[in-house]
């Protein structure tokens, strides 16, 4: 059903549901929350704690007050609960004077800061006792928002579309709600059915029937992913493109300015003899941020070409494939590379791509690097022998299939920065066969680590800015993109505005989210490349791929909210040159746990090394966290956590048979 036959729902606010990718029920029911928000009980001011989150009910005790330093506004004013006075502050939001009354009595939640000797909340949610008890004790979802659509609508929404669902019949195929998994299986595994997985993932009765629900989604996309796997059938066929080894690779290898570490060399050999050999080539190589996987990913498609034929690297974001271009076109005109080289997006388009679009299907260019933009219709290969494609896990397999499927049977190898035990990579890509490489290149200065809590933030602010008195720049991560919807953590909008009343007005500061359109997220990153911001404040969508060697400090809000793994990823986003780099993990809810898997990073630059102790210290209380962002493969499961599920997942494929 389309998003407006659901009550409530007009033209406008689908509009709103239209830039989520919501546009019917089905598509409603999968935009699964990332996060569960837990309210807890009313506390009283004197037994609050600084760094957690908490609810009071208090008197307003004071009218409140509007200030401005710089471009910052700040309305504050006092409260009491009779066992303590606090203080009240929202950031540039003078609106709000009006609406704050002097005696009125109500509950504020929030992160509990201190002020001298003073609590104090910033920009906490504002409650009627009533409608405050009504939630206390419960778990909520929150789901990823944009403006002009709350998360409370989102849900309001999908109760009304399940309700419509259930109604309309879950035994029919066309329905969202039809479940598509054999019912032996389903029975055998213990699983809830579909229906009741999609209900209880939005509107969990208890934390049992939430873990369960999720259990349950997770194992399908598993199931579903591997099924398709095995379809693909692509292993161990025959090479229609035998390529012979080439002087060019060997003089490339002598003329690089560095000398290719062991691993390197190995896996270089390995690709070597692939691609040489009567055996289609189909090779993951997996190699820690930093390991140097792109040169050898440059050497395989310099054999290509040299041999006659096309090459394609395929990246996720624009402004890696910028990056692959810049990298490649360098290299060619410095060490007078074969290269014919273009480079292929979303955003060029009209003359300009119709102009490459010929260039490629002639053969007049010889290597294409883009995104998603090189398997869409309209792109054809003159001879693609081999297809590159960069941090495997944000492309699903159909994807990467629709890529080598531009070519005859073309050569595959796929990089991936994202560590993965070999038992898991095994069955996730069935069809490849893994290298990795573990040896670091030489001459980089390990990263200096430390896990600090909120009290540490001034030493921080002055850290950072001693860094950019230094020439560097500044990464700083902060979990959601506005204060929209979790209470007590950070985000990217009204930090950036932090940032600029507190550190000195010389620092040039730039903000980057998920929201913004792609052309604009590339602008911004672009800047801070060319070194024109001094502190980016983003999201994680800076996680993946990006080079840039200025940057020595990457500082993250609310670190116990992400996994080791995506922490990890962060980290490889400075330590890049020889400069010596920093990494502060901020904990704003410091629990024994949070510490305990937060000293595993601080103590170790080995991403194996953490990606194997994130799957031992993970446990089902993980998924009330933020959803990790970083893989686009499976909406709900992860690889790490559902390790388990996906052994069961294999196995019952092969039961099935295909």
């Amino acid at each position: 059903m389309n998003i407006t036959s659901i009550k409530g729902i007009g033209e406008k606010t689908a509009a709103l549901f239209d830039k989520l990718n919501i546009r019917d029920t089905g598509d409603l029911l999968k935009f699964f929350p990332m996060e569960y928000d837990l309210f807890g009980e009313i506390e009283t001011i004197d037994k609050l704690k600084v760094g957690e989150t908490a609810a009071v009910k208090v008197y307003i005790t004071s009218n409140p007050l509007v200030r401005r330093i710089r471009s910052l506004s700040i309305l504050s004013f006092n409260v009491s609960d009779g066992h303590g006075e606090m203080n009240i502050v929202y950031f540039n939001a003078p609106y709000l004077r009006n609406s704050i009354k002097r005696g009125e009595e109500c509950v504020f939640r929030g992160r509990i800061m201190k002020r001298g000797n003073s609590f104090s909340f910033n920009n906490p949610r504002k409650y009627k006792i009533d409608d405050y008890m009504k939630l206390a004790g419960t778990r909520q979802p929150v789901y990823h928002t944009t403006k002009g659509l709350s998360s409370a609508a989102i849900q309001k929404a999908v109760r009304h579309a399940y309700e419509a669902e259930i109604m309309g019949g879950v035994q029919y195929p066309s329905s969202p709600l039809y479940d598509t998994l054999p019912s032996d299986i389903v029975e055998k595994r213990g699983l809830m059915t579909y229906s009741e997985a999609i209900r209880n993932i939005h509107m969990p009765a208890d934390d049992e029937t939430l873990i369960r629900a999720r259990t349950r989604l997770a194992y399908q996309e598993f199931y579903e992913y591997i099924l398709n796997m095995s379809r693909l059938g692509t292993h161990k066929e025959k090479n229609p493109h035998p390529m012979i080894a080439v002087s060019d690779t060997v003089r490339l290898i002598e003329k690089l300015p560095y000398v290719l570490t062991p691993d390197q060399m190995a896996v270089w050999n390995t690709i070597e003899e692939d691609m040489a050999s009567d055996i289609r080539m189909m090779r993951l190589v997996q190699g820690d941020v930093g390991s140097g996987k792109t040169i050898v990913a440059v050497l395989a498609l310099l054999m290509c070409v040299s041999n006659g034929f096309q090459g394609a690297l395929m990246a996720p974001t624009e402004v890696l494939a910028m990056q692959h271009f810049e990298t490649v076109s360098r290299m060619t005109k410095e060490y007078d590379l074969p290269f014919k080289c273009v480079l292929l997006t979303g955003q060029i388009k009209g003359k300009a791509r119709n102009e490459i679009l010929e260039s490629v299907r002639t053969g007049e260019v010889n290597l294409v690097i883009g995104t998603h933009a090189l398997f869409q219709s309209g792109v054809e290969y003159k001879d693609l022998g081999l297809v590159v494609t960069d941090e495997q896990h944000r492309f699903g397999v159909l994807q990467r299939e629709a890529l080598a499927e531009k070519g005859i049977k073309p050569a595959v190898l796929i990089m991936s920065a994202t560590p993965i035990p070999r038992t898991l990579a095994m069955i996730l890509y069935g069809d490849l066969e893994v290298s990795t490489i573990h040896t670091m290149p030489a001459g980089r200065l390990p990263i200096k680590n430390c896990v600090v809590d909120t009290s540490y933030r001034p030493t921080a602010y002055k850290f950072v800015t001693d860094q950019v008195n230094a020439g560097n720049q500044v990464y700083i991560i902060c979990p959601q993109v506005d204060s929209g919807e979790l209470v007590g953590v950070e985000n990217v909008t009204e930090y950036s505005e932090e940032l600029k009343a507190t550190l000195p007005e010389s620092i040039r500061i730039g903000m980057l989210h998920g929201q913004m359109n792609a052309a604009k997220r590339d602008q911004v990153m672009d800047e801070f490349a060319r070194g024109n911001i001094d502190v980016l404040v983003s999201t994680t969508v800076v996680e993946v791929g990006v080079n840039v060697p200025n940057a020595t400090l990457m500082y993250v809000e609310n670190a116990e909210r992400f996994g080791l793994a995506q922490l990890h990823q962060l980290r490889g986003r400075v330590g890049r040159s020889d400069k010596q780099s920093y990494c502060i993990f901020m904990m704003n809810e410091a629990s024994d746990r949070a510490k305990e898997r937060l000293e595993i990073l601080s103590n170790s630059n080995d991403g194996f090394e953490i990606a194997s102790e994130d799957m031992r210290l993970r446990g089902p209380g993980d998924i009330f966290g933020i959803r990790q962002s970083g893989d686009v493969i499976f909406n709900i499961g992860d690889i790490y956590q559902d390790s388990e599920l996906i052994l069961w997942a294999k196995e019952d494929v092969g039961q099935v048979g295909v």
